[in-house]
């Protein structure tokens, strides 16, 4: 009967310290589904611009060490590139913001009143 209880409280608390590790790890589940929609496009768009290449390089006959050298630095340009296009939207975007709400918030109140052209008035 002891070796029973005894069993029962051994599952009880490595249950009790699986959900306790699991669910401290749970903030990383909205960062991991954000890296997952943003690096899945990512290394689509990557595979489309590198691949053609390296066949291309292949079927000239590089040897394959330098097919699999060029493709890497490629692939490494490429994503500076599109790292350096993310760093200036990340710059670009809070101004454009900032802008926008300014511009926003002093536009003029009277929406539906209407000018009278010059020279109108004299009718």
């Amino acid at each position: 009967m002891w070796a029973f209880l005894k069993a029962i409280l051994v599952k009880w608390a490595l249950i009790k310290s699986l959900l306790k590790i699991l669910g401290s790890l749970g903030w990383l589940l909205p960062l991991a589904f954000l890296l997952k929609a943003v690096g899945i496009p990512l290394l689509i768009m990557l595979a489309v611009l590198a691949i053609p290449l390296l066949i291309v390089l292949a079927v000239i006959g590089l040897p394959l060490i330098l097919v699999v050298v060029v493709g890497g630095a490629l692939l490494t340009f490429t994503m500076w590139i599109v790292s350096m296009g993310l760093l200036a939207l990340k710059i670009a975007l809070p101004i454009i913001a900032i802008v926008w709400v300014i511009r926003w918030l002093t536009r003029s109140r009277d929406n539906g009143a209407t000018e009278t052209p010059p020279g109108a008035d004299a009718a």
